[in-house]
């Protein structure tokens, strides 16, 4: 059975028929072509899937569609700002939290609603904070560090 859903993805307004059944993750994917959410483990024990629900980072793969329904949901795709990557995108690259790439998505939507929440961090409010996002690369040193120097510079920027 299909149902039209409406909400806002990315700030702009999205209006779609698609299954009752269907996961947020499916519909992200395949009907609007948002790959920057990845399939991990469809459990919800991998983080790879992660999206912010109205600013709180969820696992899309566990999010049915009634539950989006009249909310409003960021994926990677809505951190850049006409065409630039988000500071916290930028850190990530320079300081090598990237290796393979596959829960980056993931990783810096939960750091961006920490950050959002608390600005100034400490290193185990951050491992806390990205807790629910494996990465497969072991890169969490580099991942933490990312993360905390994003704070500081969004601090010093005065945002």
């Amino acid at each position: 059975m299909t149902q039209l859903y409406s909400f806002k993805l990315n700030g702009a307004p999205v209006t779609l028929e698609v299954s009752s059944s269907a996961t947020l993750l499916e519909v992200l994917r395949e009907h609007l072509g948002r790959t920057g959410t990845k399939e991990g483990c469809g459990q919800g024990e991998c983080g790879a899937c992660t999206v912010l629900l109205n600013g709180k980072p969820v696992n899309s793969c566990l999010i049915l569609m009634d539950q989006v329904e009249g909310q409003r949901v960021t994926t990677i795709e809505g951190l850049t700002g006409e065409g630039e990557p988000h500071l916290l995108q930028k850190v990530f690259v320079e300081m090598g939290a990237v290796q393979c790439g596959f829960c980056t998505p993931g990783m810096i939507l939960s750091a961006y609603a920490l950050l959002a929440e608390n600005p100034n961090p400490t290193r185990e409010e951050i491992r806390e904070a990205l807790s629910g996002n494996l990465c497969r690369c072991t890169g969490y040193t580099k991942i933490v560090d990312a993360v905390e120097v994003a704070a500081r510079r969004l601090a010093h920027a005065g945002v």
